[in-house]
């Protein structure tokens, strides 16, 4: 009878803890708490900027203890969102700065992304920004229809981010001659390989360049080829866009090649984070943008705010990855990793 009694009490016991945890309100968890912006690319480029300026304004807004902003490179943004997906806890204390690529890649590379994108929760995006083609001026390229008759390296981190997935794009869209050059860590490394001229092109976003070195364009150094997106960019305007240059026929893979531009620089949650957390999480968020000193942050890195809710990217994401099977076929066949 006592050994009943005691399992008895102890289930009570059990019931009880559990019933205080999930009592337990959004503000309660973050209270005290070390949160986590993870991404996948140096520290130097527009994810690693953007996190430190989303961890400074959510910070107090979550009740955070402290927002430290962690980057685990490798293949172009895919390593970190396999290990998201997959291995970093799911309870909320680890925001996603995800790969702009993060669809793409899915559709296109099945069996090396190991996740679902629509398995992630989006909580907002803080910046939407074009894509850039850009060569270095002395290659004697002075508009995308040169790169038919001339081989170009272009520097690219991998084949998860969109410095290998465009030029591939174009190569089998246009006929271009680019030669894509794999392995190099970060826009840093990418951008002073190309000054240095180990390489000679590269296709970032258009902001990219703008915060790092928007001196090339001013003096002539670099010449922007084409441009990937939606609308094209007010500062681009002379820019041809890609989905103007492409085959009628060909254009629905453009259109899901632009869900990168719809991601940006967005925060997400790996599946299994409770819903209460992430409507805290989409609250503080939509707080955080819309701040002056988030404004202020973003614009001492020479970055600007083109905020979107977690909603919007989420059915962004939901909607891509309808794309039909043919477009989807031939869209592999141009992003088949060489």
């Amino acid at each position: 009878m006592r050994g009943i009694k005691f399992l008895t009490v102890a289930a009570a016991g059990a019931i009880a803890m559990a019933g205080s945890a999930m009592a337990q309100s959004p503000a309660d968890f973050y209270k005290g708490r070390t949160v986590t912006i993870l991404h996948g690319f140096g520290v130097g480029g527009t994810y690693g900027k953007t996190s430190l300026s989303l961890a400074e304004a959510l910070k107090p807004l979550l009740g955070t203890d402290s927002i430290i902003v962690q980057n685990r490179t490798g293949s172009g943004g895919l390593k970190m969102t396999n290990y998201a997906y997959n291995v970093a806890p799911k309870d909320g204390s680890v925001l996603l700065m995800l790969p702009d690529t993060l669809v793409v890649t899915q559709l296109t590379r099945p069996k090396a992304a190991k996740y679902e994108a629509d398995k992630f929760t989006f909580i907002g995006g803080a910046l939407k920004v074009n894509s850039l083609m850009a060569v270095r001026s002395d290659t004697g390229v002075k508009q995308w229809s040169d790169l038919k008759t001339k081989e170009v390296p272009f520097a690219s981190s991998g084949v998860g981010s969109q410095t290998y997935q465009v030029p591939a794009i174009v190569n089998g869209l246009l006929g271009t001659k680019i030669k894509i050059v794999k392995g190099y860590r970060g826009s840093r490394k990418m951008l002073l390989a190309m000054e240095q001229g180990e390489v000679s092109g590269v296709n970032f976003t258009w902001l990219a360049f703008k915060t790092n070195r928007e001196v090339w364009f001013k003096n002539g150094f670099a010449v922007p080829l084409i441009q990937m997106g939606p609308e094209p960019e007010a500062e681009l305007a002379n820019v041809p866009m890609l989905k103007d240059l492409v085959a009628a026929e060909d254009r629905p893979i453009i259109g899901f090649m632009s869900t990168l531009v719809a991601i940006g620089r967005s925060l997400a949650v790996a599946p299994g984070v409770p819903q209460d957390r992430i409507a805290f999480l989409r609250g503080a968020f939509a707080k955080a943008v819309a701040t002056p000193a988030f404004a202020a942050s973003m614009k001492k890195s020479k970055l600007r705010v083109t905020p979107s809710t977690g909603e919007e990217i989420q059915k962004v994401v939901s909607e891509s990855l309808k794309i039909d099977d043919a477009t989807l076929a031939k869209a592999r066949k141009l992003l088949a990793a060489k």
